[in-house]
């Protein structure tokens, strides 16, 4: 994971004029393809956001079974970020974003994702507990309006960061929870067709895309144009 933060300062202009239906900003990143790294690019622009808020700003990771995120804090990946402290409740006392397949209304499996602060940041990265499902037990996600209106009223930043289009379409079903999606393309490989696809399908399900973000332009990443 590489930190992007001072190459992010087009993209915070503009998510910045954002305005949010209620309470705090969210914003999600996702890409059409694996290694365009979107994950990089989430936790550098929720670094800059952690930075800037009065409260706190969440790293949301959509990818529960990798938790990529809380992984790369706690591993010192991050630079000049701090590990994740203790275990905090996430399930903000509403509608859970996933459900566990023949569980569904058992309240023990309501408290399976977890939110760690990054030492001395006002920064959080989710954590969901996998370790603690039995053997074949298969989780799905939802989109739970309720959690990200409980959660839009304790950050003032909520940063989503999706896998991969061509892994999972879980991006596209919370599309129309983010005020704003930034879609992350590898500059030197992505086809522009593939992004024009993606970005049509972030619209389909009710996103609206606010700009691309050009990564690994000479080791950089750019904002590249933003979509009205």
């Amino acid at each position: 994971m590489r930190d992007l933060r001072q190459d992010l300062s087009s993209l915070w202009r503009i998510a910045v004029q954002v305005q949010p239906a209620k309470g705090g900003r969210v914003i999600l990143f996702m890409s059409a393809h694996k290694g365009e790294g979107t994950s990089s690019v989430a936790s550098s622009f929720a670094m800059i956001a952690a930075s800037r808020s009065a409260r706190t700003a969440w790293i949301v990771d959509l990818d529960i079974r990798r938790n990529y995120q809380y992984t790369s804090f706690a591993q010192g990946i991050v630079k000049d970020a701090g590990r994740p402290g203790r275990a905090l409740d996430a399930s903000l006392g509403a509608e859970q974003i996933y459900t566990v397949a023949g569980h569904e209304s058992d309240l023990s499996y309501g408290k399976l994702l977890n939110a760690h602060q990054i030492e001395g940041q006002r920064l959080l990265v989710t954590r969901f507990r996998s370790d603690r499902l039995a053997p074949g037990q298969k989780v799905q996600l939802r989109t739970a309006p309720g959690w990200w209106s409980a959660l839009r009223a304790a950050a003032d930043w909520v940063i989503i960061d999706a896998p991969c289009l061509e892994r999972t379409r879980a991006g596209l079903a919370f599309a129309g929870q983010a005020d704003g999606v930034v879609l992350v393309v590898k500059a030197d490989e992505t086809p522009a067709a593939d992004v024009a696809a993606l970005r049509q399908e972030v619209e389909a399900h009710g996103g609206t895309v606010i700009g691309v973000v050009m990564n690994r332009l000479q080791d950089d990443a750019r904002l590249a144009g933003r979509f009205g």
